[in-house]
């Protein structure tokens, strides 16, 4: 048309995008062609109209279709249900391409934008199953209702429908919604015309037989091209279009030659009065039109439930008017929640007291430090989790290949987007998953073993000497004491033979066997034995005695004094240092636990190093003096940890906690037995909790405790503001109370004797029992002297024969009783009398 002088006032370009659509705007903006596009792109989108001066905008103009427009709500709805994740999959009639950068620009939201792969199913089930395996619960199709079927169906097929899922539907179609889903609801929105503009429409439909669907779109290329003729036509009839407009062609144009014009043809496109067929076009007074104009028309949005494939009904939830930045509309804000994903985070843990208990009346069949801390955190980063343990039970550690276990490979696989226990952060673990801040302090590896109990008994006393030595002391007191009693019963010089030299003797004692056993048990005590036998045999007898009671005595006080020290004069274990000097305790830590990692490594560096200092030493290359300096008489590098690592092999390192803390119950003593090298948290939760147990030594290895998620999980960052604003709040140190200060399992266990106090009541108790033994003998004696004596003897005394007036007598058989004033006289016969004195 340039080239043959019939030059067009105007181009009306209606490619969408592409190679087609650049050529078009090249050439128009080289040769200064007057064009309305209905291209799709925005600011700065369309690359040749890109430096385009200020004259060039008022005649080369763009207007934004409304499909290039209605993907915008996607960010009204991601910024009013705040949501973190989204996929959003288009067919052929929407263009994403400039989008991918600019529709969620700013938003903190993870997305794909991604088209339809094909309209066969399996096809489509398969791309849905890539996002979901990206962690992705939010999805927006956009497209004809036919694309948003065959997405549905697809997604009924591979289950993802439910609260862990949210399905957005936004087309152009004027349809509704139908699928063959089992129970499905969705958010389902599509424009509608102004209604000032629907007769019109209906007119425009009829008269011109517009028929082309989306009914949207063909309203708009018409109102399009109806406005550009008129503002020509406008042009035209008021003189404005310039008389000597300079046209050049493709073969003049030298890329510098481009005609100016002075055509104002932007102004005369929105002073168009005419009623439009569909909806108005914004354009922007100031700003340049070109990305910025657009179709305003207005959307429905509402919740459209599908079960068994039919729809069961409608809800209208709002509306949203077509703009580049405008907000949603709702009805009921509350209400368009209930149609979200809830955020259903999977949480993989490892039993662990007291941070993960497992509790099946709990809400999520579990209860502890964790529990209650990730409860915290979802009320500030509003969440939901279910709770799954790992499945070999593992934390998390590395094979020789590199190959993980435990709740760090669940998070590599992404089978989880969580680990909450008491998971300690390591250098190997931050290299495969992400840490948030420390919601923990530093914790080390410590030792738990057996409390030791000291033994008492309450007859300890006893125990000082051996049960040979008790029987020889009491044979010899017994031998002792009959020899007494031979002696003094044939010596001639004794009391009882020798009566009448010593009757003048203010004490007179007759060595009786009786005598003799009392005065031999009374030598041992403090009291004395009293006087000593008259014969100068039983003298030197009761000498020897004496000795011999003195020594023992001594030998039993010395002895009682050193026996109720040594137990403690033993040497406890009082760190890992003396834990590695001995082997009468075997030790391990947990298999697959950080311990075992640190103990292992620590191993492996002592060989390491052994492997260096030895290649240095036998180096060829060395001088004699550099040689010599490696020359030592002792080995320069400890072996300590090489040592222990080997011990904790040959001991077998236990493969539960459970089995752990019954190792160390079932030790003999707190010197003999089975230690257990563990994170000081369990060790000392295992030790408030039972009274068997006790921790020992220093924490070594300190590491913090940390969540774990998904390498490049957003909720690093969400956590760490959660736990950050936890920790200023004190929340974290109200935890620590309630789940060991104030532990409903602590155990209030019985202080220790402490025998630098003094001999307690434990261990000499039985000298009480003694004494209210003898006092009970002395009691049963006291009763059987009264039964000899008022029983045994009535029978003897109480013989009387005859009763007869006499005179008073007196003789060894009888005597006699008179009363003066009546000489009255009783005579009594054989009263036994003469055998009394030789019975007492």
């Amino acid at each position: 048309m340039v080239i043959s002088k019939k030059t067009p006032h105007v181009v009306l370009d209606f490619t969408m995008t592409g190679v087609g659509s650049e050529t078009i705007k090249s050439f128009t903006a080289a040769l200064a062609l007057p064009t309305i596009s209905g291209s799709f792109g925005q600011a700065g989108d369309l690359r040749q109209w890109r430096s385009l001066n200020q004259n060039q905008t008022k005649f080369l103009l763009q207007i934004m279709p409304p499909a290039d427009i209605l993907p915008e709500a996607i960010r009204a709805i991601v910024i009013k249900q705040d949501i973190t994740n989204a996929a959003i999959i288009f067919d052929e009639l929407f263009v994403m391409d400039h989008k991918y950068k600019s529709l969620l620009q700013n938003v903190p939201t993870r997305h794909v934008i991604t088209p339809v792969k094909s309209f066969n199913k399996d096809d489509i089930k398969n791309q849905l199953r890539s996002l979901r395996e990206l962690d992705i619960v939010n999805f927006f199709i956009v497209g004809s209702l036919r694309t948003v079927k065959n997405v549905l169906d697809a997604a009924d097929e591979n289950q993802y429908f439910g609260r862990k899922t949210a399905w957005f539907a936004l087309s152009l179609d004027k349809g509704d919604i139908s699928c063959g889903c089992k129970d499905a609801t969705i958010v389902y929105m599509r424009p509608t015309p102004d209604a000032k503009s629907r007769d019109r429409l209906g007119k425009i439909k009829t008269t011109y037989s517009m028929n082309g669907e989306p009914e949207i779109t063909s309203a708009f290329y018409f109102d399009l091209s109806l406005r550009t003729f008129l503002a020509i036509k406008s042009l035209l009839d008021s003189g404005k279009w310039p008389n000597d407009m300079k046209y050049i062609t493709c073969d003049d144009y030298d890329g510098k030659n481009t005609p100016n014009r002075t055509l104002d043809l932007r102004t005369a496109f929105q002073e168009v009065k005419e009623t439009p067929t569909y909806a108005p076009f914004y354009i922007p007074e100031d700003d340049p039109m070109n990305g910025r104009s657009y179709m305003e028309f207005n959307t429905d949005l509402s919740a459209v439930s599908v079960k068994d494939g039919a729809s069961i009904g409608s809800r209208s939830l709002g509306s949203w008017k077509a703009g580049l930045a405008n907000p949603l509309s709702l009805t009921d804000p509350d209400n368009m929640s209930d149609y979200s994903a809830q955020l259903v985070y999977r949480v993989v843990t490892v039993e662990q007291q007291p941070f993960i208990i497992r509790d099946d009346d709990a809400p999520k069949g579990f209860k502890g430090y964790c529990i209650d801390l990730i409860e915290e955190i979802r009320q500030i980063v509003k969440f939901d989790y279910e709770i799954v343990l790992s499945p070999d039970g593992n934390f998390g550690t590395m094979d020789e290949n590199g190959k993980w276990n435990g709740i760090i490979k669940e998070l590599i696989e992404k089978r989880a987007d969580i680990g909450l226990t008491s998971l300690s952060v390591m250098a190997e673990r931050e290299n495969v998953v992400d840490f948030t801040v420390p919601y923990y302090d530093l914790v080390g590896i410590t030792i738990m073993m057996k409390l030791p109990r000291t033994p008492t008994s309450l007859f300890k006393f006893l125990t000082v000497l051996e049960n040979d030595v008790w029987l020889s002391i009491l044979a010899a007191y017994f031998f002792t004491s009959f020899l007494m009693w031979v002696f003094d019963k044939w010596s001639p010089y004794s009391y009882q033979n020798n009566r009448e030299k010593y009757k003048d003797d203010e004490e007179k004692r007759e060595f009786t066997l009786k005598e003799c056993l009392w005065f031999c048990m009374t030598s041992l005590t403090p009291q004395g034995g009293g006087e000593a036998p008259k014969n100068l045999s039983g003298r030197l007898l009761a000498a020897t005695w004496w000795l011999f009671g003195f020594i023992i005595i001594a030998s039993y006080t010395a002895n009682l004094a050193a026996f109720l020290t040594v137990s403690r004069l033993d040497t406890p274990i009082e760190s890992l240092d003396d834990l590695s000097k001995q082997y009468k305790i075997q030790y391990a830590p947990l298999n697959g636990s950080s311990a075992m990692t640190y103990f292992e490594r620590m191993a492996h560096i002592e060989v390491r190093f052994y492997e260096i200092w030895k290649e240095m030493s036998l180096n060829d290359s060395l001088s004699d003096v550099e040689r010599a300096k490696l020359a030592v008489w002792d080995y320069p590098v400890s072996d300590k940890y090489s040592k222990m690592w080997q011990a904790m092999k040959e001991a077998g390192l236990p493969n539960s906690v459970e089995e752990a803390i019954q190792r160390v119950k079932d030790s003999k003593s707190s010197s003999e037995g089975f230690a257990w090298l563990g994170d000081a948290t369990d060790v000392r939760y295992h030790v408030l909790t039972s009274c068997d147990l006790q921790m020992v030594g220093d924490e070594f290895s300190r590491k913090p405790y940390a969540i774990a998620v998904q390498q490049g999980s957003p909720l690093k960052d969400q956590f760490n503001n959660a736990i950050l604003q936890l920790l200023n709040k004190r929340k974290l140190e109200k935890l620590k109370e309630n789940w060991w200060t104030n532990n409903p399992n602590a155990m209030k266990c019985e202080k220790q004797d402490d025998q630098s106090d003094g001999i307690s009541i434990q261990n000499i108790g039985g000298v009480f029992i003694v004494i209210f033994m003898g006092i009970g003998l002395a009691c049963i004696t006291l009763g059987v002297e009264y039964w000899w004596y008022k029983w045994r003897k009535r029978s003897t005394i109480g013989d009387v024969t005859q009763v007869e007036p006499a005179k008073i007598t007196r003789n060894n058989e009888n005597f006699g009783i008179s009363k003066g004033g009546e000489g009255f006289t009783f005579r009594s016969r054989n009263f036994g009398l003469s055998n009394l004195r030789s019975k007492f």
